[in-house]
């Protein structure tokens, strides 16, 4: 998994997991041959060792997750955005929404990968097994600019605080996280935000906003069309739009 990803797999996410697991089952004929089920018997054992046990594996055949995912309203990611004191901290935010990476994509982001003359962003292969562009929005690539200018980071987009032989380093995910909940405890949301949490809001308000679910799915960098269909559920979508009976209920 880790070269077919060509990232740590402690790094990847339950999303990247099946869309391998999927992979490895349609290599055979069927999804008992041993192969695939060394495959996940191995994957339980290091994940146990690892004490990531939330990774739920099944065998034989892979269950997909059936939750659907908890979305950001446009409100809340724009109070999320707002709320961090360092520029640098707003951008990470902002990048995970605007760009809908995940967290390690983010923290791999180098900054020969921003174009700012054709407004994208290059996020190299790891996941999917092929490079994606994605847009890069003006606001964005404002602020990068500007951050660029008085932080001079070193080769990735950020940096973290923490140095090797005073060579910097890039961001880690941790960090990401501890800036998401810094970002978060200033305001009054009251959900659990994760990092994957602004790139199911990304999918989604690009859906509400219009956008075909195939371009989405290639912008999400998803291996199979099955994994963006999910937010064909968590959309309000529809020529009409959708209402509580209590909201007539008083008017007839």
């Amino acid at each position: 998994m880790a070269l077919h990803y060509k990232v740590n797999p402690v790094d990847l996410d339950k999303e990247s997991i099946d869309d391998y697991l999927f992979l490895c089952q349609n290599l055979h004929k069927t999804p008992s041959e041993s192969f695939f089920k060394h495959t996940i018997f191995g994957l339980r054992a290091a994940y146990k060792v690892m004490d990531m046990t939330s990774l739920s594996l099944s065998l034989p055949i892979i269950k997909r997750q059936n939750d659907l995912p908890v979305i950001l309203s446009k409100q809340e990611v724009k109070a999320l955005i707002a709320s961090p004191k360092y520029l640098k901290h707003r951008l990470v935010i902002a990048m995970l929404y605007g760009c809908g990476l995940r967290n390690y994509e983010l923290c791999n982001l180098e900054q020969k990968d921003i174009d700012f003359d054709r407004k994208t962003v290059f996020v190299k292969k790891q996941k999917g097994n092929y490079d994606r562009y994605v847009p890069l929005s003006d606001l964005l690539a404002r602020g990068l600019k500007k951050y660029f200018e008085t932080e001079h980071p070193y080769r990735w987009v950020f940096n973290s605080q923490v140095t090797e032989d005073g060579q910097a380093r890039k961001y880690t995910q941790s960090g990401v996280r501890w800036a998401i909940k810094e970002a978060k405890s200033k305001t009054g949301i009251q959900k659990k935000v994760t990092a994957h949490m602004f790139r199911h809001s990304y999918a989604t308000h690009l859906l509400e906003d219009g956008l075909d679910i195939v371009s989405i799915k290639e912008l999400l960098g998803h291996a199979r069309i099955e994994t963006t269909l999910i937010y064909l559920h968590v959309a309000n979508l529809g020529k009409k739009p959708k209402y509580s009976p209590l909201d007539t209920l008083y008017t007839s």
